[in-house]
């Protein structure tokens, strides 16, 4: 029985994992981490005491990007290891976050269903043997969502550009904006309570595909992040995907 420690306990995702997890027979959450918006992280430095009175074995983080780093870094103080569904990162904190993956073994990604990370693989695809065919993507949350485009949004645009050669993105058009060949249409909405829904088009030569994945639940992503941490807690220290764990066999 792994014990998983979520973070943001008073979120939406932090919340939704603490649920998950009573219904699971191979994780419990006995106490989690709150944080305060003006004081991003504030508990972190009382982690290793906490780890060390109540125990646990793997932390689960679904909060922001300076409050997710703070934690982090004091798990790998203390040898915990770290599933990391926080998005939003700029480079010096991706940067933090795999100086930490050295100590610990981290596993972060942006999307923790199954279903994105099958559409990743089909993205790719058809972006490669689609060369000529425009590419339009549109991803749509909650009106709370804080990052635009979404992390599951720019997975999919490396995918995309790792595919074929892009002239970049544009996000959004607004008044004369012919598209230009080899650019990548990139657009963000943000309405009521949805939950996620992202879509691929491609179009040309008088035909489109349009490939979509509409979250319906958090709990898809809560049961994901629950499935990392209990596959993460033996690893050696490193950096890992959710990729990794759909890629192993003995899973």
């Amino acid at each position: 029985m792994i014990q998983v420690v979520p973070t943001g306990m008073d979120g939406a995702m932090g919340t939704a994992v603490r649920d998950v997890a009573e219904g699971r027979d191979d994780c419990v959450t006995n106490w989690g981490v709150s944080g305060s918006s003006e004081r991003p992280g504030a508990l972190a430095p009382q982690l290793p005491d906490l780890f060390a009175e109540r125990g646990g074995d793997v932390l689960v983080d679904f909060s922001g990007p300076e409050s997710s780093v703070a934690y982090v870094e004091a798990c790998a103080e203390i040898g915990v290891p770290c599933v990391v569904g926080t998005t939003g990162f700029d480079e010096e904190r991706e940067e933090r976050l795999r100086a930490a993956s050295e100590s610990v073994p981290v596993l972060k990604a942006a999307n923790f269903s199954r279903g994105v990370h099958v559409l990743s693989a089909l993205v790719h695809e058809v972006a490669a043997t689609l060369p000529e065919y425009d590419i339009e993507l549109t991803e749509t949350h909650h009106n709370r969502k804080r990052d635009a485009p979404s992390g599951t949004a720019n997975r999919l645009l490396e995918e995309i550009e790792s595919a074929r050669e892009t002239t970049g993105r544009v996000h959004g058009r607004e008044g004369e904006a012919p598209r230009e060949t080899g650019e990548v249409g990139v657009h963000a909405r943000r309405a009521g309570t949805i939950t996620g829904e992202h879509e691929v088009l491609l179009a040309g030569g008088g035909e489109e595909l349009r490939l979509t994945h509409r979250a319906e639940s958090r709990r898809v992503f809560a049961e994901g992040a629950l499935d990392a941490a209990v596959w993460l807690a033996p690893r050696s220290p490193g950096w890992y995907d959710f990729s990794d764990l759909m890629t192993d066999e003995s899973v």
